[in-house]
């Protein structure tokens, strides 16, 4: 019997329609999978436009410069030549010819301003203020017999007066003036003008900042006169710290570039520089995007999507 079974299972019979196997088969039987769809093209092409318009997208941000951005007037400033003010005393006593008294150089050639700030701290206002004190304290006092008093000794007195208060101005000028600072003097003049121009307690009543969600608004927005005040100077506001970090990355990639490409310390020192600014303009987009503050300090620092989005290379 099943030697007959066998052979009618492998002449290719049909089995009846009624048996046990017929219908097991009907039950566990898996209904053929088909792939193609009509949204399968269109779903394809979407995603090879998404693809190459991401592509596009990089191949712009790449192009950028990642590490000076772009030059702005304002960041031109921070590394122009300064010009030395220095007011030399008056010409007819200068040029006089004494024995022992050398003519006094020529004032240095102009170059661009940066403003009221000078060497060690100081502004111009606070050292014109110094100089007239220091000369109301050196000028003479009125003698109680000045009618027997002799002319002409005292218009030389105040020739030699005016000659020493006009030689110490120059000199005093000198010794200030950023021109014959050293470049950690002009960095830390950089960083006062830094902190100045985008420290909040400046730019509070002008920049408004990034608006609140209506999920996190809660109760008004208390309005921006109305805001609590700020102590001091600000100098930890990421927008801030970013424009001190530009200054000295474009200080440091000027040292890095032409002989000293070698030189391993300041490549190391400059990619943390590089990264340390790219966290804070993540954080800063994320916070302020959109917002005056975020437009400001891009606008002024000239920096660009490259500095702060994908990898940062130096070779």
């Amino acid at each position: 019997m099943l030697p007959r079974i066998a052979a009618s299972a492998s002449a290719g019979l049909k089995q009846h329609p009624f048996s046990a196997s017929a219908y097991l088969g009907s039950f566990f039987s898996i209904p053929a999978r088909t792939f193609a769809s009509s949204k399968g093209p269109a779903k394809r092409n979407k995603k090879k436009k998404g693809r190459a318009a991401n592509i596009a997208r990089h191949l712009v941000v790449k192009a950028q410069p990642a590490i000076r951005g772009i030059t702005t007037p304002f960041v031109k400033s921070l590394t122009a030549p300064i010009h030395q003010d220095v007011p030399l005393p008056i010409e007819s006593l200068v040029n006089r010819a004494k024995p022992g008294r050398p003519n006094q150089p020529n004032p240095s050639p102009a170059y661009a301003e940066i403003g009221d700030y000078l060497n060690h701290y100081l502004s111009k206002p606070e050292l014109k203020e110094a100089l007239e004190y220091s000369r109301d304290l050196d000028s003479p006092l009125i003698p109680s017999d000045s009618e027997n008093a002799d002319p002409t000794f005292d218009a030389q007195d105040a020739e030699e007066r005016a000659f020493h208060d006009a030689s110490a101005t120059a000199a005093i000028t000198r010794i200030t003036s950023l021109a014959n600072a050293s470049s950690r003097d002009r960095t830390k003049a950089n960083i006062r003008r830094i902190i100045e121009k985008f420290g909040r307690h400046n730019t509070d009543a002008s920049l408004r900042p990034k608006a609140k969600s209506q999920a996190n608004r809660g109760d008004a927005q208390e309005p921006l006169a109305e805001q609590t005040l700020r102590a001091g100077p600000d100098t930890g506001s990421s927008e801030v710290q970013i424009g001190i970090l530009t200054a000295k990355i474009r200080n440091l990639a000027d040292r890095y570039e032409g002989e000293n490409r070698n030189d391993k310390i300041n490549k190391r020192n400059l990619r943390l520089l590089l990264h340390r600014r790219q966290k804070l303009m993540k954080y800063m987009e994320r916070k302020e995007r959109g917002s005056k503050r975020w437009q400001n300090m891009i606008e002024t620092l000239g920096l660009t999507a490259a500095t702060y989005k994908g990898e940062i290379s130096l070779r």
